[in-house]
């Protein structure tokens, strides 16, 4: 793995209320819903650990406490975990603390996606860096990794691009795009949450960015959008229009945790790369889908 040295600081909003996981995220933060043994948030933090990013400033607002205590440490846990001899267990506990250097912000207000990436511009200060959704979950690191390679050619901003179906492209946002070399795109618009029959294409804009710095004088003079909130939409459509920005197509599983089924989906891809239980869960699961084995439901 060769680290993308150019960005080296990442942003991760994660001050949403995770409405559609209600009511598992009335007391829990939706980023820390496991996927396996680790929260979301783990897995996208190790996303961004495993193509060089090392400082990761989290975007929360109230009631995130446990997105803090996750990633600090926890020295009376490791002691009992050595103590009952799980030195394991203690070590990946441990291992928290060292991922990356990580800084938390608080949203004061829900003013909107836009405005949560606007408040790490003192963080940022003049540099490029890599916005991570936390909804969005990625089960390997290579999108991220080639939208860097392909922000450190020419410094422009890219987004990344996944082909879905008309249908789906209604929940998204699509891009108005040509694509100018293999899996490469010049974006000339992104329309948010068009009708089927209206997207300009079928190229949806999933949560992974690589911003210049000049997102943020595009997000100062982006106004409140429906519901009062600064769209991140809007101000990718000033950059559109004064430069040029980028469009990566991905060819990796992706899945929106924010809603039930992306949310079960992602947690079986996982357990199905766990050496430990991937074998006995497909055993499991076979006795149980219908015309593959016996029912044991009655």
């Amino acid at each position: 793995m060769v680290p993308c040295v150019s960005v080296r600081k990442a942003v991760i909003p994660a001050a949403g209320l995770g409405t559609r996981l209600l009511p598992a995220t009335k007391a829990i933060p939706k980023e820390m819903m496991p996927l396996l043994d680790r929260p979301a948030i783990q897995r996208v933090v190790e996303e961004a650990v495993d193509v060089g990013i090392r400082d990761i400033l989290i975007v929360t607002s109230r009631n995130k406490e446990a997105l803090a205590d996750h990633f600090d440490r926890s020295p009376e846990l490791e002691s009992a975990l050595e103590d009952k001899g799980k030195s394991a267990a203690a070590e990946a506990v441990r291992r928290l603390s060292d991922l990356a250097r990580i800084h938390f912000v608080r949203q004061p207000e829900p003013l909107g996606l836009g405005h949560a990436v606007s408040m790490a511009r003192d963080h940022i200060g003049d540099e490029s860096f890599a916005v991570l959704l936390p909804d969005d979950v990625m089960t390997s690191p290579r999108a991220l990794r080639s939208m860097l390679a392909l922000h450190e050619r020419g410094g422009r901003t890219v987004l990344a691009l996944l082909r879905v179906s008309r249908e789906e492209i209604a929940a998204l946002g699509a891009a108005d795009a040509e694509e100018i070399a293999e899996r490469i795109h010049r974006v000339r618009s992104v329309v948010e949450k068009p009708r089927p029959e209206e997207a300009p294409s079928e190229l949806a804009v999933i949560g992974r960015y690589v911003f210049s710095p000049e997102i943020f004088d595009a997000l100062d003079r982006t106004p409140p959008g429906v519901g009062g909130e600064i769209q991140l939409t809007d101000a990718i459509g000033l950059l559109t229009r004064e430069g040029e920005v980028l469009g990566w197509e991905v060819e990796v599983e992706r899945h929106d945790c924010g809603n039930k089924l992306g949310y079960l989906k992602a947690f079986v891809s996982f357990a199905l790369q766990d050496p430990e239980v991937a074998e006995p869960f497909v055993a499991w699961m076979r006795e149980r889908l219908p015309g593959a084995g016996p029912d044991e439901s009655t």
